[in-house]
C-alpha cells in the first residue's frame, strides 16, 4: 500500500487489481499534493495483518504545515473505494480522526483491502492495506505421479476451509529419505493451482520423502510426510492410435485396437488397460475391465445402427518388480465408430411375434437354428470367436432373405391381417 507521509510515497504489497491500481493513482495523487508542503498525513496503524472477527482502531493524523491544513472534523474514511458510515469515525482531537471497525470479514482481495483518508474536499491525505484472513492450514492429499521415471509431479489440497483470504504461498520440499538435503521443488500450477513438478535428477530404487509447507502473514502449517518410491507411482500417457471398427456386417459388434505407450516400450512392465464407450446421445460411460494385457479388444451386445464414442487408458504395473498397483492414465480421446443397422429393422421398428405366440418364441426358435447350424458344421472344435462371426452372419443373411419375401411371401389371415411365411411352415 501506499502512504503520503513527510512528502515522499512508500510501496508496501503488489497491487495487480484494477481497483488496486485506482487507489496506487488516487494515493499518488495526494501524496504530491502532500509534497506540495500545504500539510502532510499519516494513518495509524500502517498495514495491519489481522485474523476474521477482530476489531480495527485507525487513526488519520494530519500535521500542522500552513493555514490551508484541514481539520478532523473535515475527513473521512472509504474502504476499497466505499465510503464509510461518519458513525464509524470520532474525532479525536483537532487533526486526528478516529476510526472503529468491528468483526471484520475476509480481505477482498488478497492483496489487502484499501483503507484511505480523505479532506472534506475528497482529496486523498494517506492510505494504508488491510489485511484480514486466516493463517493456512496443513496442507493434505498429497499425491503423486511420473511420466518417464526421471520427472515427478505432486498436486495436494490446501485444507479443510482451503480459502484464507490472504496471499499464502505453498512450497514443496523433498528429500531421499535416509540421507540427502532438502530439495525445494521450483516449477509451480503445472496441473492446478496447488501443484509442483521435479523434472529430473530424481533417484530410482530408494525412497523419497515428500511434503508441503504454507505461510502467510499470520502463520505457516506444515503437511504430512509422504513417503514414495518413484517406481511405484509411474504412470503413461493415454494409448496412442485408437482405432474402432466393425465386425464385418455384424450389427452388435464393434473392434477396437490401439498401441501400447510409447514411452516406456524400453522398461521391463505389465500393463493392463480399461475401455468405456457410450452412444452418441448419451453422457453414461459402460466400462469393460477384463482388457489385462492385450492390446485390442471386441465389443459385443451393442445396438445396431448406432454411433459410440470408444476410449482407452493404461496401467503400468509391476516396473522393475515393483508390487504397487500402479496409476491409471488419462483417457483417450474420444474415437467414434458405428455399428450397422440391423437387417431386421424395417420402416415400422422390430418384427412383432404371431398372434397367440409368446414373446420368446422368436429367441427359441432362433436358438434352435443356431443348434441346427452347429450341428451342421460339427467339424469345427469349438465355438471360437470366428464360428460364433460365421453363425451371425449365417443369421443375418437369413433375416434378410426374410425380409424380402415379406411382402411376396405372406398369407392373409382369417382376420384380413398378413402373416410372414417362414422356412419350413405349411402354407
Amino acid at each position: 500500500m501506499l502512504r503520503a507521509a513527510g512528502g515522499g510515497l512508500r510501496l508496501g504489497a503488489a497491487l495487480p487489481t484494477a481497483r488496486t491500481m485506482l487507489a496506487l493513482a488516487l494515493l499518488a495523487f495526494g501524496a504530491l499534493r502532500a509534497g506540495s508542503g500545504s500539510y502532510l498525513a499519516v494513518i495509524a496503524p500502517q498495514d495491519p495483518t489481522l485474523l476474521i472477527g477482530s476489531s480495527l482502531h485507525a487513526t488519520c493524523s494530519v500535521s500542522v504545515s500552513g493555514g490551508d491544513t484541514p481539520t478532523a472534523e473535515g475527513l473521512y474514511w472509504t474502504l476499497n473505494g466505499r465510503r464509510l458510515a461518519p458513525e464509524l469515525s470520532q474525532v479525536l482531537n483537532a487533526t486526528t480522526l478516529g476510526l472503529a471497525l468491528a468483526n471484520l470479514n475476509g480481505s477482498k482481495q488478497q492483496s489487502g483491502d484499501n483503507l484511505v483518508c480523505h479532506a472534506r474536499d475528497g482529496s486523498i491525505l494517506a492510505g494504508s492495506c488491510l489485511y484480514v484472513g486466516l493463517p493456512p492450514e496443513k496442507p493434505v492429499n498429497i499425491s503423486c505421479w511420473s511420466k518417464n521415471m526421471k520427472d515427478l509431479t505432486c498436486r495436494w489440497f490446501p485444507g479443510t476451509q482451503g480459502e484464507t483470504f490472504l496471499h499464502t504461498n505453498y512450497t514443496l520440499k523433498y528429500k531421499l529419505r535416509w540421507y540427502g538435503q532438502d530439495n525445494t521443488c521450483q516449477e509451480y500450477h503445472t496441473v492446478g493451482p496447488y501443484s509442483c513438478h521435479i523434472p529430473k535428477d530424481l533417484a530410482l530404487f530408494t525412497p523419497y520423502e515428500i511434503w508441503v509447507e504454507a505461510t502467510n502473514r499470520l502463520g505457516s502449517a506444515r503437511s504430512e510426510v509422504v513417503t514414495l518410491d518413484i517406481l511405484d507411482v509411474v504412470t503413461t500417457d493415454p494409448p496412442p492410435d485408437v482405432h474402432v471398427s466393425r465386425v464385418g456386417g455384424l450389427e452388435d459388434q464393434l473392434s477396437v485396437h490401439w498401441n501400447s505407450p510409447p514411452a516406456l516400450k524400453d522398461f521391463l512392465f505389465q500393463a493392463k488397460y480399461q475401455i468405456r464407450y457410450r452412444v452418441e446421445d448419451s453422457v453414461e460411460w459402460k466400462v469393460v475391465d477384463d482388457v489385462s494385457n492385450q492390446t485390442s479388444c471386441r465389443l459385443a451386445g451393442l445396438k445396431p445402427g448406432t454411433v459410440y464414442f470408444v476410449q482407452v487408458r493404461c496401467n503400468p504395473f509391476g516396473i522393475y518388480g515393483s508390487k504397487k498397483a500402479g496409476i491409471w492414465s488419462e483417457w483417450s480421446h474420444p474415437t467414434a465408430a458405428s455399428t450397422p443397422r440391423s437387417e431386421r429393422q424395417g420402416s415400422s421398428g422390430a418384427c412383432e411375434p404371431r398372434g397367440g405366440e409368446p414373446s420368446s418364441m422368436p429367441v427359441r426358435r432362433e436358438l434352435k437354428q443356431f443348434l441346427g447350424w452347429l450341428k451342421k458344421h460339427s467339424y469345427c472344435p469349438n465355438l471360437s470367436f470366428r464360428l460364433y462371426d460365421q453363425w451371425r452372419a449365417w443369421m443375418q443373411k437369413s433375416h434378410k432373405t426374410r425380409n424380402q419375401h415379406r411382402t411376396r411371401g405372406s398369407c392373409p389371415r382369417a382376420d384380413g391381417a398378413r402373416r410372414e411365411v417362414l422356412p419350413g411352415d405349411k402354407l
